[in-house]
């Protein structure tokens, strides 16, 4: 099957101390992989490795990170940037302060894909609504004209996801998408998880310290414990039959999120 992004013992450090330790694992098209593990665990900073945005002091200090061939972490910034966004995208934890308080969603959406290809702004907003539809949004038009303070938390996390997939990248890194979240609405964003693998064949890596997420969409499952893998595989071998004790814990104190 064919490979679309893989670690390879990757560690990465921040002012030389390493927060994620030897972490492999392969994504492959159409799946989802839930990495799952309590705060500080090194989740986030293995999404950020692989789009080069560890800031100042993050580094990738061992292992590989490998994209359609290439070894992200040897690339320059300017050939990372034409692959971050259009072919790897990322929906960050909190999506209203990723996105400008001033600026209508609209606005947002255009420039994001006129920065990787030549797009007309009806364009644009003819291919964001009809994306809005396929994900069951309510009312397409008034969220493309809202600037982000008139949507509530829940419905910024659900632009954010749109946006991202409006790039049609074939790997979409979602940190957190339902933290902070109600049961009703992380049922929603997840949904639309689901539905953008469907409309779009994208894979997609799901950070979250909620294993009860992970259980409602999750193909695989890598368990993240101190920087370090716990426990890697299906997410039926994983979270019915756990070999680790961590695992097991984390399984008795979540919630239950059916899957759709």
């Amino acid at each position: 099957m064919e490979e679309l992004l893989r670690y390879v013992s990757v560690e990465v450090s921040f002012d030389g101390a390493a927060v994620t330790h030897d972490v492999s694992f392969t994504l492959h098209p159409g799946e989802i992989l839930g990495i799952v593990g309590e705060s500080g665990s090194g989740k986030s900073s293995l999404l950020r490795a692989a789009m080069g945005l560890l800031g100042d002091g993050g580094l990738v200090t061992r292992g590989d990170i490998y994209f359609g061939g290439l070894d992200l972490p040897d690339l320059a910034e300017s050939e990372l940037r034409k692959i971050r966004g259009a072919q790897i995208g990322m929906v960050f934890q909190d999506a209203a302060a990723s996105l400008c308080p001033i600026r209508t969603i609209g606005d947002q959406i255009y420039e994001s894909m006129a920065a990787h290809g030549k797009i007309s702004r009806a364009g644009a907003e003819q291919k964001a609504l009809v994306l809005f539809d396929k994900l069951g949004f309510e009312d397409a038009r008034r969220v493309w004209s809202s600037y982000p303070f008139e949507l509530s938390g829940g419905m910024n996390q659900r632009v954010a996801i749109a946006m991202a997939a409006l790039m049609e990248p074939r790997v979409l890194l979602a940190d957190e998408p339902t933290s902070a979240l109600d049961v009703s609405v992380q049922r929603q964003v997840l949904r639309e998880l689901e539905a953008l693998r469907a409309a779009t064949g994208a894979a997609i890596v799901l950070v979250t310290h909620d294993i009860g997420v992970v259980s409602a969409v999750a193909d695989t499952v890598l368990v993240l414990r101190d920087g370090r893998v716990e426990e890697y595989g299906s997410a039926e071998s994983v979270l019915r039959r756990p070999t680790s004790e961590y695992t097991r814990r984390l399984l008795d104190a979540a919630p239950r999120l059916r899957r759709s």
